[in-house]
């Protein structure tokens, strides 16, 4: 692993608010507050002019500006290579966005901590290699060495181990404990069971939703408003961009405000007309019920695929700032019978678990860094094991049906690392290569998947019959890094393959965007 000179720290890059944070002498993971004495910056971007962004403004200045020259929840679009942009005369790409953001945060931090050169970043679980690759791209552009991604819910129980005391060599152990880390944030979800002792963490299931968080109960809000105002005065605010943008902000605050309160009021300005809308949290937990119901459904589920039952935890640990809406605790209480700990602060502890995780590695594989020598020791002993959260298959022939299936050779929640081998018969007299096709998911249709890369096995013996077998191994390494190689096991030769990743960024795109990026002033 390489280190480059300088800090090392830790990022939560989320939908809605993204923190930095590092380890300090003391190995106490302390997340480091931006320009404006805050520590979290808004994930939201104007667009100004030539060459130069505003990062994380006040979300009501925001509000006011031209809806096409503001940039929000671009987390929920990392990955996405039909996401369309222009600014100032180029494409833009969700990478390059989010690199904006990025950028703001170290600079910030550098005004503080010096010089900042290596980073972990966090990402949900539940995202697929193309938003996992899209994150640490993102990352270079903004000028980081991305030393690893880290899994959201895991950086989470870092920190909830710091917490309690409990991490490292030599601190108090006893038996392995389970917990339980429900992470709702802005813009995404998962759930995790991990079980650990002082130096060693394993992640028992997961699962989550990329497209669920806090953001869509403010959308539930604006909606019912809305339709409120059209009930009114028989006109749609939703076809104004300008509108939405400001009542989306208004809705932000209101609900926020039913985390306190027992009512709030929404007014609805649009087209010289105008309405307020009173609501109470009884009707705002109503009318979301069906998400908070989606969490619910996946916690249970989480817990089936780890084996274990509510009981059996010692812990359920909540994280991200929509967690704080009192029907969540309340939820979970109600579905576990366990209480949540509730000590950990919902907006830092995942980048405060990235800088523990960042000073992990520090500690194995770098010297001369800033923590003492007690600390280096103490986390150099520390041991992760992760599970991949999407299935990875290899498409494959249905010998009744003729039809093309995704044979899942590695199912998900399997204890990484794994290797997998699994012998197939070629489909024709003569063959001389096979295609493997790489899919990521569990579904039996490779239209549902998504296809990470095509492999060509090329170099088979001449002349071999149809239906003779070649062994297909795939290794899932702890990273998360994918290997796929084939040997024919007739004339046990063993074939040439090459991996191509689909999609995202290539190194040249990288280059020039992190070129474009240094040119740009982000305020």
């Amino acid at each position: 692993m390489h280190f480059e000179e300088g800090q090392t720290v830790g990022i939560d890059l989320g939908t809605t608010y993204s923190t930095l944070a590092q380890l300090d002498r003391d190995g106490n993971p302390v997340a480091i507050p931006n320009e404006d004495d805050e520590v979290e910056t808004a994930s939201l971007i104007l667009l100004t002019d030539t060459k130069h962004v505003i990062v994380g403004p006040n979300r009501t200045r925001a509000s006011v500006e031209d809806p096409k020259n503001v940039v929000e929840r671009i987390k929920r679009h990392m990955g996405e290579n039909e996401y369309k942009r222009t600014f100032d005369g180029r494409p833009i790409t969700p990478e390059f966005l989010s690199a904006l953001i990025l950028k703001k945060l170290r600079q910030d931090a550098q005004k503080r901590i010096g010089k900042i050169a290596n980073a972990v970043i966090t990402v949900p679980y539940y995202f697929n290699d193309a938003r996992r690759k899209a994150t640490q791209d993102a990352g270079r552009i903004a000028g980081f060495n991305v030393i690893d991604i880290i899994n959201e819910p895991t950086a989470a129980t870092l920190t909830y181990a710091w917490h309690r005391g409990e991490l490292g060599a030599g601190t108090a152990g006893g038996r392995a404990r389970k917990a339980l880390v429900y992470d709702l944030g802005g813009g995404t979800f998962d759930v995790t069971v991990v079980q650990y002792t002082p130096a060693h963490f394993q992640v028992l299931a997961t699962d989550g939703d990329v497209q669920l968080g806090g953001v869509d109960w403010n959308d539930r809000l604006l909606d019912h408003v809305a339709e409120e105002f059209k009930t009114r005065h028989g006109l749609d605010p939703r076809e104004s961009a300008s509108t939405v943008q400001v009542l989306r902000n208004d809705c932000d605050l209101a609900k926020m405000e039913l985390s306190e309160k027992q009512e709030t009021a929404i007014t609805c300005r649009h087209a010289g007309k105008a309405i307020t809308v009173r609501l109470t949290r009884a009707q705002f937990e109503s009318m979301t019920a069906d998400l908070l119901q989606r969490t619910s459904d996946t916690t249970a589920l989480v817990l089936q695929q780890a084996g274990i039952t509510a009981k059996q935890l010692d812990a359920v640990v909540l994280v991200g700032g929509s967690t704080l809406m009192p029907c969540v605790p309340a939820m979970m209480e109600n579905l576990l019978g366990v209480k949540p700990y509730r000590g950990l602060s919902p907006y830092t502890a995942v980048a405060q678990g990235a800088a523990i995780h960042a000073a992990i590695l520090e500690a194995k594989f770098r010297g001369g860094s800033e923590i003492s020598e007690k600390i280096r020791k103490m986390l150099a002993a520390v041991k992760q094991e992760n599970v991949n959260s999407h299935g990875l298959g290899i498409v494959a022939t249905n010998p009744k049906s003729g039809r093309a299936i995704n044979h899942v050779m590695i199912p998900r929640n399997t204890r990484l690392p794994i290797q997998v081998s699994q012998v197939f018969k070629t489909n024709r007299d003569g063959q001389e290569r096979i295609a493997v096709q790489v899919l990521e998911g569990d579904a039996p249709d490779p239209n549902a998947c998504s296809l990470l890369g095509k492999c060509r096995v090329t170099d088979l013996p001449p002349d071999l019959p149809k239906g003779s077998p070649v062994e297909v191994t795939y290794a899932f390494d702890a990273s998360g890094r994918i290997g796929v190689t084939a040997r024919d096991k007739t004339g046990g030769k063993e074939a040439a393959i090459s991996i191509q990743r689909r999609g995202g960024l290539n190194e040249n795109q990288v280059d020039a965007y992190s070129k474009l990026a240094s040119e740009y002033q982000v305020d």
